[in-house]
């Protein structure tokens, strides 16, 4: 049986939305700078995920704890300044919005006013429900992010799947349950077992795009930078690369100080 698709001139909330009635998988990326965002969403990209994931793939941490609201809102600004096309959403950074609505209302805010983007995502489940019901009332969507929640790392003490045990994959169900209630447009679940993700997305009614969660979900995200084959350390079982950019590029280098140094580069026809 084929799959309705509509062509979107411009992916909101309710596009995403509309996508899961009818069936149409969701694809989505991350994209911290103008240039791979203007690449990504020409491609035809339905959700552009500014991840605080640039923590650790842009400035090198080996967590993405130590980012900050306002370099989270550089690269938004940097994103939204490519994209024609994709919902833009963007990464609440630890200690924006834990255990603090009226602070987590103000990040949001910021978010939204300095960068442009359409939305904002926060981990966690009820714990969290009271920072999201703030955002929710001043009209900015909120996605949703369960399983593994890496600005939890420490909490958890390793990137293992998560909810593999019956009382955390209840919770997770339950959370999941609470989110949408909330009012919140989608939800990410990240490295959780298959079933659980399918059984998560068959109960609630708002798209769920999974990352190491199987194909039972209504979309996939991924980090740029590993799906290109940028970066070489990281290579869970969920990470397909569709290039190896860093031999690619490293060869390229390689070959450019080449021919400097042999007086190659530039020769007559690159010159003035």
């Amino acid at each position: 049986m084929s799959v309705h698709k509509k062509k979107f001139k411009k992916v909101t909330t309710n596009s995403v939305q509309e996508m899961k009635r009818n069936a149409e998988k969701i694809s989505m990326l991350t994209a911290y700078d103008y240039t791979m965002a203007m690449m990504v969403d020409g491609a035809g990209i339905d959700v552009i995920l500014v991840g605080d994931s640039a923590s650790n793939v842009m400035a090198g941490h080996e967590t993405t704890l130590p980012i900050t609201l306002d370099q989270m809102i550089y690269h938004a600004s940097s994103v939204v300044r490519a994209v024609n096309r994709a919902l833009v959403v963007v990464d609440l950074p630890f200690g924006s919005y834990q255990g603090n609505s009226k602070e987590a209302l103000s990040s949001a805010i910021r978010i939204m006013k300095e960068s442009g983007a359409h939305a904002v995502k926060l981990e966690g489940g009820t714990e969290i429900k009271e920072s999201i019901d703030r955002i929710l009332t001043a009209g900015i969507p909120v996605m949703g992010h369960l399983g593994l929640t890496p600005q939890s790392i420490y909490k958890f003490g390793t990137y293992t799947v998560r909810a593999k045990e019956d009382e955390e994959a209840e919770k997770l169900l339950s959370d999941a349950k609470s989110l949408e209630e909330a009012g919140c447009f989608s939800i990410v679940l990240e490295k959780i077992p298959a079933q659980l993700a399918t059984k998560v997305a068959q109960t609630v009614s708002i798209p769920v795009i999974g990352i190491g969660a199987g194909n039972g979900v209504d979309g996939q995200v991924l980090v740029l930078h590993d799906m290109l084959g940028m970066t070489k350390e990281f290579s869970p079982r969920f990470l397909r690369r569709y290039l190896n950019l860093y031999d690619d590029v490293t060869n390229a280098i390689q070959a450019y100080i080449s021919d400097v140094k042999s007086l190659d580069f530039p020769n007559e026809k690159e010159q003035y």
